[in-house]
């Protein structure tokens, strides 16, 4: 266990290492002057030169590059070009909208889908499985944004249940925040639990066809026993990685639903810093993002060795 941890950490720093060039150099050769685009085109010469020293732009690129992945590492992500603020303050302010919302609609995704993706496998054939897994399709096929402008046609115009956008803030109570959440994280959860349920569906039928399975049959258990016994806890392998993968597509790719629901997430920052030309803040929330998934993959890879005890041996 101590190899396999120690052989995924090691894959860990190098992944992040090479995750930071990339991400530096994609972001540098973009073509613009974030110093002209903030002053705009009129500008006289001398004050963009004025800015770009300011802005530390006039630094090479190398140490450029050492000089922001030594500040990551201290937790200094810079100076926002556009606001003129810490780019961890940025990062720490969105962060308390992003991940919420990610955890809130990973929770309501795996809820739905584990149980889901048991039944359907459990009565793998039937006209059970054969809805929930129409419906799971239709759920892969439609896209997150179309879910979310039916919910809040539903739910906000209609109903008048939830708002139709915005954030109070955490300072204004739980349940308010929990509330406006709700509909984006519904509309972001429906598409991953559909995914999800047929992971869990397709990994059981196929542990359930296992020798030992049978085994266990043939000993007296039951057919749910045996599922829930045996069956689960090694179908749950699969599911992992695809849990893990959506916690990170949830975290970053959440961009247009917090457009739709206008939602101050780390989504809108990256689009806001595109637009912006403020490169250190996309290249900084970017990295993070790219450590989150890292990250997870890593613990991913711890769980696979708490399910799987072959892979403590190694």
């Amino acid at each position: 266990m101590i190899r396999y941890t120690a052989s995924r950490l090691i894959s860990l720093i190098l992944s992040l290492i090479v995750a930071s060039v990339v991400i530096f150099a994609v972001i540098e050769v973009i073509p613009g002057d974030p110093a002209a685009y903030m002053l705009g085109m009129n500008a006289a010469p001398e004050t963009v030169a004025a800015l770009r020293r300011d802005l530390g732009l006039e630094a090479g690129v190398l140490a450029r590059y050492f000089a922001w992945v030594g500040g990551m590492l201290t937790g200094d992500f810079g100076m926002s070009y556009t606001y003129r603020v810490p780019v961890a303050d940025l990062v720490a302010a969105r962060l308390w909208v992003s991940l919420p919302l990610t955890l809130y609609a990973l929770g309501l995704a795996v809820a739905l889908a584990l149980p889901v993706g048991v039944l359907a496998a459990a009565r793998r054939g039937s006209v059970t499985d054969a809805g929930i897994m129409g419906a799971a399709q239709l759920g892969v096929a439609v896209p997150n944004f179309w879910f979310a402008m039916l919910l809040v046609l539903v739910f906000a115009i209609n109903l008048r249940w939830f708002s139709a956008g915005g954030f109070p803030g955490w300072d204004q109570g739980f349940w308010p925040n929990v509330k406006a959440l709700t509909l984006p994280a519904v509309a972001l959860a429906l598409p991953q639990a559909a995914i999800l349920a047929r992971v869990m569906r397709s990994a059981l039928i196929e542990t359930l066809d296992q020798d030992y399975i049978r085994t266990a049959r043939a000993k007296g258990l039951s057919h749910g026993q045996a599922v829930m016994r045996h069956a689960l806890r090694n179908a749950l392998i699969p599911v992992l990685t695809i849990v893990g993968l959506q916690f990170s597509f949830l975290l970053a790719g959440a961009i247009i639903i917090e457009n739709v629901f206008f939602l101050p997430g780390l989504g809108r920052l990256i689009f806001q810093g595109i637009t912006q030309r403020d490169l250190i803040v996309v290249e900084s929330v970017v990295m993070l993002l790219v450590f989150a998934v890292i990250l997870v993959t890593f613990l991913v890879d711890l769980a696979y060795a708490a399910v799987d005890p072959r892979l403590r041996r190694r």
